[in-house]
């Protein structure tokens, strides 16, 4: 941990190793960093390692698509069409599992993007801001080592490609796995944890794009309709978890803010590995909310004197 009223050496290496073994006792390895937005005091566990972001890059799309706006430069509103067959993104939620076309707003595109990491919406984002947009915004914004290469419709036509003919039954051969481009932050959409907390500390602050905007995007990252990662560490009527979650082959993510009703906001950025390829791994997703609780009771207890018993 860093940042003004900083804890003690020990403390601060007691905590981290906790959540290393946590991470080994699930199967994975993993990177952490996890700050308290308003105090800027910080803790982090590899933080800075680049990790393919894969669905967590949603969290940068969407939040260039609301700064756009905030700019006037996008209008929210506007319908687009999507066609239906082969010319949609491939997924198994949302848009992308819809046979029949189908026309929305770019907000409501964003919506589906974060709730149910729709990746025919995420993509439909893409073709209307631009590679170049989305990178220039996070450079803005200080994000200085999270790059988008390729949108996800051609992220996945590689995937097919790497695995050759043994098709998708192939992701769970290592050998496979391990010549999967898509996990290699060198060939692929890629951020850091540190770049991750920093994005949703300037959302949650305004930074990002202010007003009704900024509430706009909050309310959209809090959509999410997956609970099995980082919000099982949280489970309080009162504790509010708005998140994105990354996944690929062995790769299990997750980046959001937990807001507590003391005033208490936290923004965490995980990602982890698995050593086995098997797609189910209940202990490496719930150990995401293992981690990130450790981490903001860590914080709690620095900040404020107390983690309230949560």
């Amino acid at each position: 941990m860093t940042g003004s009223g900083a804890p003690r050496a020990g403390v601060r290496r007691a905590v981290r190793s906790r959540i290393a073994d946590a991470f080994a006792d699930a199967g994975v390895s993993g990177v952490l960093h996890a700050v308290d937005i308003d105090a800027g005091t910080e803790l982090d566990l590899g933080a800075d390692t680049l990790h393919s972001t894969a669905s967590l890059h949603k969290l940068c799309l969407v939040a260039t698509l609301f700064r756009e706006a905030a700019a006037g430069r996008v209008e929210l509103t506007r319908r687009i069409e999507l066609p239906a067959g082969a010319e949609r993104s491939p997924g198994g939620t949302g848009v992308a599992a819809m046979l029949d076309p189908v026309a929305m707003s770019l907000r409501d595109l964003a919506s589906l993007a974060i709730a149910v990491s729709d990746n025919a919406a995420a993509d439909a984002l893409w073709d209307e801001l631009g590679l170049d947009t989305v990178n220039a915004t996070m450079a803005e914004l200080g994000l200085t080592r999270t790059v988008a290469i390729e949108p996800l419709r051609e992220m996945y036509a590689g995937m097919r490609e790497d695995a050759g003919p043994a098709g998708p039954a192939g992701l769970v051969d290592p050998a496979v796995v391990a010549r999967l481009r898509a996990l290699d932050p060198l060939r692929s959409n890629r951020g850091t944890p540190r770049d991750l907390t920093r994005l949703l500390g300037a959302i949650w602050r305004d930074e990002a794009c202010g007003g009704e905007y900024g509430v706009g995007l909050r309310r959209v990252l809090g959509l999410q309709a997956w609970s099995h990662r980082l919000a099982s560490g949280f489970p309080f009527d009162d504790v509010r978890v708005s998140g994105k979650t990354g996944t690929l082959p062995t790769m299990r993510h997750e980046a959001g803010v937990v807001e507590y009703p003391d005033g208490g906001r936290y923004a965490i950025a995980i990602c982890t590995r698995a050593a086995d390829t098997a797609a189910a791994l209940p202990a490496a997703d719930a150990v995401i909310g293992t981690a990130a609780r450790m981490a903001v009771d860590a914080l709690r207890l620095v900040e404020r004197g107390t983690t309230t018993g949560r």
